[in-house]
C-alpha cells in the first residue's frame, strides 16, 4: 500500500498493465482521470477503482490542484521503490522528455507491462 501525489497538469505513468497483481485506487484529494481499458473515469476523494490483472490503465491530473490517492497492490509485490526509480529518470531529463527506454526498463523491473501503442 502506498500514497501517491499527482501534481496539477501531470500525465503519468505511461499506459500499462500488471500481470502479477491487482491494484485498488482510493481517491484522497483532488481529482485524477483514470483510463482503464479505454474507459475514462474521474476519481476524487472517497472514489475508488479496482484494476484487474491485465487491464491497461493510466491516469492524469488535468485539474489546477494537486491530487493524492492511495493504491493497494494485491499481492503486495509493487510499492514506493517504483516511484523513486521513475523520479530519478524524470529528474535526469532536466525538464526535457524522459528516456522512454529507461522508463520501460523500470516499469518491467517492477512488474508493469508498458502498453503497446500505434507508435511502437
Amino acid at each position: 500500500m502506498f500514497e501517491s501525489l499527482i501534481p496539477a497538469g501531470a500525465r503519468v505513468p505511461a499506459p500499462h498493465s500488471h500481470d502479477a497483481f491487482e491494484e485498488t485506487i482510493y481517491g484522497l484529494d483532488g481529482v485524477c482521470t483514470w483510463t482503464i481499458d479505454g474507459h475514462e473515469r474521474e476519481l476524487g476523494p472517497g472514489d475508488f477503482a479496482c484494476i484487474r490483472r491485465g487491464q491497461v490503465h493510466g491516469f492524469q491530473n488535468d485539474g489546477g490542484v494537486d491530487a493524492r490517492f492511495l493504491a493497494v497492490a494485491t499481492p503486495g509485490v509493487f510499492g514506493p521503490a517504483y516511484f523513486r526509480d521513475i523520479a530519478q529518470i524524470l529528474a535526469a531529463a532536466a525538464d526535457g522528455p524522459p528516456d522512454l527506454a529507461e522508463l520501460g526498463t523500470v516499469m518491467r523491473r517492477h512488474g508493469l507491462s508498458p502498453a503497446q501503442t500505434g507508435a511502437n
